[in-house]
């Protein structure tokens, strides 16, 4: 028996515990003397007077003259000056498997209602590298998603990443949970970051349903919890996606949302003395949100098919986060709030919105279909004023003609029902015979 690699493993052992003590506690933000440790890593920070307690979980975020900053997962109720800092010597992991499917978990990777995780499962880096952009192959092939509005004129392909930018309250979650049950995809990854704990338990019920959470993982991290949990939250969803696509899966990705992420790297930036630049956002929030976006889509293995939503201050479409994060995804779907006040539901403006790789996966008479209907949307949104008071007459342009006869058909065929569901095939088929003459 060759005991040779066994031997050189105890010899490299670190048999050593490290410790340090925490010296000051300024917000978020906790200063210790030692231990050695790395950007990344986790230690445990010992409370000195519940020794009862359970250790406070931390991130070492950064150094100031040789002592270590640390972030805690967990509220800091319990630090006091003289606390035991204890270094893991690891960077954060979670555990998965195919067994996690049907759970709700926190961002560290543990069930939210408090019962033990299935058995079976294995541990995974939350932070990863993106694939080689050479090792990405290219998107092909298109990802049914089941809202009629997007599988005919907005197509999406397998381990493409969209945008769904919106203001508060136009229908994000509702859209993001008919995406979750009518899609084709093998499993669901859902990331609520900086979620209202009440819209938690909500969306897993109403929007999500029994159907699917069946084949989905949720993943919780609510606006109450400390920043670095909102942030790791997105990683850890981002790295179950990337542990089931590397076992040849194709999974989705959506996480409610990625400005909440901002946000609460923003935090973490001020505290450790970042300065504010654009809008109040430090520049680590522009460095970390290309590496957390482009860890999704296509490898050799599998696709992940990613939806941010982006929530938009005011309607503001060209605000840092929402121009940033449109400037590195594959598309955007943009969520139009008088479209939802008129009763448009799904709310997409289809002018404004785009996928960048349809043009690419979708057939010539499906893309033909496609151009017609935004040709007549688009000839009827330029006239509309001129139209509404009554100052076009009839016959002056053949194609304004046109759009005014389609308009009605195309806004009830761009309507859905929240349990409606429709396959690509009958999407394509409804925009034909819409386009055609039909109802």
């Amino acid at each position: 028996m060759n005991l040779s690699k066994y031997l050189s493993a105890i010899q490299e052992a670190d048999l050593y515990k490290r410790y340090g003590k925490v010296q000051r506690v300024v917000g978020i933000m906790i200063e210790s003397v030692g231990p050695a440790a790395n950007i990344g890593e986790v230690c445990y920070i010992h409370p000195t007077i519940n020794q009862q307690r359970q250790p406070v979980l931390a991130e070492v975020v950064g150094f100031n003259n040789e002592k270590i900053i640390l972030m805690p997962y967990n509220e800091v109720s319990e630090i006091g000056p003289g606390c035991l800092v204890e270094s893991t010597g690891k960077p954060l992991t979670v555990k998965v498997g195919r067994s996690l499917i049907g759970n709700v978990i926190d961002s560290l990777g543990l069930p939210l209602d408090g019962s033990e995780l299935p058995k079976g499962l294995s541990n995974y880096l939350t932070e990863q590298s993106p694939p080689n952009p050479m090792a990405r192959p290219t998107i092909s092939e298109p990802n049914q998603v089941g809202v009629k509005a997007i599988d005919s004129i907005l197509t999406v392909g397998k381990g493409q990443r969209i945008g769904l930018f919106a203001g508060s309250g136009v229908g994000k979650s509702t859209l993001l949970g008919m995406i979750a049950r009518n899609s084709k995809a093998d499993i669901n990854v859902i990331a609520l970051i900086g979620e209202r704990g009440r819209e938690v338990r909500e969306f897993i019920e109403k929007d999500l349903g029994q159907e699917g959470l069946k084949k989905s993982i949720v993943v919780v991290a609510t606006s109450d919890q400390p920043a670095l949990m909102r942030i790791k939250g997105a990683y850890t969803a981002t790295a179950i996606c990337e542990y089931f696509r590397d076992l040849g899966y194709n999974v989705n990705l959506m996480m409610d949302s990625v400005t909440r992420v901002a946000m609460a790297q923003r935090e973490v930036g001020l505290a450790t003395g970042e300065p504010p630049t654009t809008k109040g956002y430090t520049p680590s929030v522009f460095s970390i949100l290309p590496k957390l976006l482009e860890r999704t889509g296509t490898n050799k293995y599998g696709a992940i098919t990613a939806f941010y939503t982006v929530l938009v201050d005011g309607d503001d479409m060209n605000e840092p986060i929402a121009d940033t994060v449109r400037g590195i995804l594959d598309g955007h779907f943009v969520m139009d709030r008088k479209l939802a006040e008129q009763g448009q539901y799904p709310a997409i403006n289809i002018l404004k919105s785009i996928s960048r790789v349809m043009n690419q996966i979708v057939t010539t008479e499906h893309l033909d279909l496609a151009q017609q209907a935004r040709s007549l949307l688009a000839k009827y949104e330029e006239n509309k004023d001129l139209i509404q008071i009554g100052a076009y007459k009839r016959g002056t342009d053949h194609e304004i003609d046109k759009a005014i006869l389609y308009q009605p058909k195309l806004q009830t065929f761009l309507k859905q029902g929240v349990l409606d569901k429709f396959s690509l095939e009958e999407a394509i088929e409804h925009l034909k015979l819409v386009l055609n003459g039909g109802s």
